[in-house]
């Protein structure tokens, strides 16, 4: 016999089991206990029906050594569910008094791993007791309630079935500044109910001289089962391992993760010895456990990282949502949402002005979709040109005008690809703020560009003064937003003149920060002839309309179609 199956021998383990409903499956996980080896002092609450425990009694009448402590009744977050632990506990070590360990569970925990996998991993360690025992000073470890205050605070009322007095009473005292004083020798703690406690330690609990002044005091502690062992082991414990050996888990409103038939696989990686809390219908689930013994997995620890990291993801996503996403159980807040889009995606403004097959020459230099004007004033410009684009989203400018941000975050959830368009001044503005504040959002803008276009428009003068003057109020009002505090994407703004200067190492840069991937540019599309702008801005000048976002055009040699500046060629990124 291994070393470790003697010290597993020398473990006698007793159980206090917490029974309040379904005495059926109580009884069933009462009698896994007692089949392995354990004995079992069982508490029913007293609300529970009498007949109910008749049942459960005649279930395991053929069972030795069940226990049945007198029944309190049990409110959630009182002291009676203190006081139901102490009877039943002090039951069990005067009725076994050769018990070395003492495991708290309840009705609904299930045990995993077979009963002597888990006296062999006490066995490993005798003296240590296993509980969840966090100071309320340092850490903060409640969910969704009080932390300090439950200890210096009075709580009278019941929280579920008195509220408005709970909450009145609550901040009646915290107005008068009542602070109840710990008893002296105690540092508050909190931890999970649920543990396994030496006898030692557990018998030292029970019988401390200064018992009835511990108890007074948790009387009015508020949920005093998550902090009343967890406070006085601190007291009489040799060695604690802070960890309760029962895999709970709790949602972000501190209730109690159930456990379903889906669970199987994540429960067998988790390797715990005990989990709570098992759904009655899981029948598949409590047939497959608790898995028989094995002596590879009689040496393995438990490990609930894996599990643990799940429900918190899944805790993230029932409070956030998804990224990009409104959440459906209650009405959208601006800036309560998880992030404005679901995926990164550019802007790209004025390129289109200084070179007219920029979208197709975009297309080819990145990896992802490559749209035109999205929201430009006659259509939606879709790569391609479709009539419908991805997600069967209309093309129509009516449609998406009625619900622009729903427009864009459905574009960018539905594809799979980066999703890259154009913009300018003629386009809609009311995302502007929107994609301002958005991290996912890259911003690229070249000022004044709008000007080339109307220099070729051929319309009378009037008619360019009057447009170039609102393109200017457009352009300026959003310059005014994406220079703003608030802003979160990636923004980069150049006039036209500093753009001009060295288009390549810009556009590289850019490419760069939407596809790392994406080769060096060694080559622009046609530029739009610039010949008669600078006549086109005097002129604007003189007839009272001052230019203010092409920047300084005189000293700006001509770039030859297709071409760069010779030292802009081949730069590095």
């Amino acid at each position: 016999m291994s070393s470790a199956d003697e010290g597993a021998e020398q473990i006698r383990l007793g159980v206090v089991l917490l029974c309040h409903a379904d005495l059926v499956m109580a009884a069933r996980m009462a009698r896994i206990w007692l089949d392995g080896g354990a004995r079992v002092a069982i508490h029913v609450d007293a609300k529970t029906p009498q007949a109910e425990l008749d049942a459960m009694q005649q279930a395991l009448a053929d069972c030795e050594g069940v226990l049945y402590s007198p029944r309190h009744r049990c409110d959630w977050g009182r002291f009676s569910l203190v006081q139901a632990t102490q009877d039943a506990a002090e039951m069990l070590l005067a009725a076994h008094p050769d018990l070395t360990h003492v495991y708290l569970a309840s009705g609904a925990c299930l045990p995993l791993r077979d009963i002597s996998e888990l006296t062999a991993w006490l066995a490993r360690d005798p003296q240590r007791d296993h509980i969840e025992s966090v100071s309320a000073h340092d850490v903060g470890w409640t969910v969704g309630g009080l932390n300090e205050e439950r200890f210096s605070l009075y709580f009278p009322f019941d929280w579920r079935r008195q509220r408005k007095l709970f909450d009145r009473f609550v901040d009646l005292q915290r107005r008068l500044r009542i602070r109840r004083r710990m008893p002296r020798g105690l540092s508050p703690h909190l931890g999970a109910q649920w543990w396994c406690l030496t006898a030692a330690t557990l018998r030292a609990i029970l019988d401390d001289p200064r018992r009835a002044e511990f108890d007074r005091f948790f009387r009015s502690v508020w949920i005093p089962d998550e902090s009343y062992f967890q406070t006085l082991v601190r007291r009489h414990s040799v060695r604690i391992e802070s960890r309760s050996l029962t895999l709970a888990k709790f949602d972000h409103k501190g209730r109690p993760y159930q456990l379903y038939d889906d669970h199987i696989r994540m429960l067998e990686d988790s390797r715990c010895f005990v989990a709570r809390k098992v759904w009655p219908g899981s029948s598949r689930l409590l047939t497959h456990f608790p898995r028989p013994a094995s002596d590879q997995a009689r040496t393995l620890p438990p490990d609930p990282v894996r599990i643990e990291r799940l429900i918190n993801r899944t805790v993230r996503r029932r409070i956030y949502g998804r990224p990009g996403l409104l959440m459906q159980s209650r009405f959208p807040r601006k800036d309560a949402e998880n992030g404005k889009t679901s995926a990164p995606y550019a802007v790209f403004q004025g390129l289109t002005d200084l070179y007219p097959d920029f979208e197709s020459w975009l297309a080819r230099h990145v990896s992802g979709d490559v749209h035109g004007h999205l929201f430009g004033p006659e259509e939606v410009e879709f790569a391609g040109r479709v009539r419908v684009g991805p997600g069967a989203i209309s093309s129509s400018a009516i449609v998406r005008d009625h619900d622009p941000q729903g427009f864009l975050t459905a574009l960018i959830r539905i594809s799979p690809k980066m999703q890259v368009f154009q913009f300018g001044p003629r386009d809609n503005q009311a995302l502007n703020w929107f994609m301002a504040t958005d991290p996912n959002a890259h911003i690229f803008v070249v000022t004044g560009a709008w000007m080339l276009p109307l220099l070729h428009s051929g319309m009378p003068f009037d008619d360019v003064r009057r447009v170039a003057a609102t393109l200017q109020r457009s352009e300026l009002h959003q310059l005014d937003i994406l220079n703003s505090i608030w802003v979160k994407a990636r923004v980069h703004v150049w006039d036209m003149t500093d753009f001009l200067a060295r288009p390549q190492a810009l556009l590289d840069n850019a490419f760069w920060q939407i596809d790392p991937d994406a080769e060096l540019v060694r080559d622009l599309p046609p530029m739009r002839d610039m010949a008669g702008l600078d006549q086109l801005l005097r002129r604007l000048r003189n007839a009272g309309l001052r230019p203010l976002l092409t920047g300084d055009l005189s000293g700006l040699a001509p770039v030859p179609d297709g071409a760069a500046p010779q030292s802009e060629r081949n730069g590095p990124r």
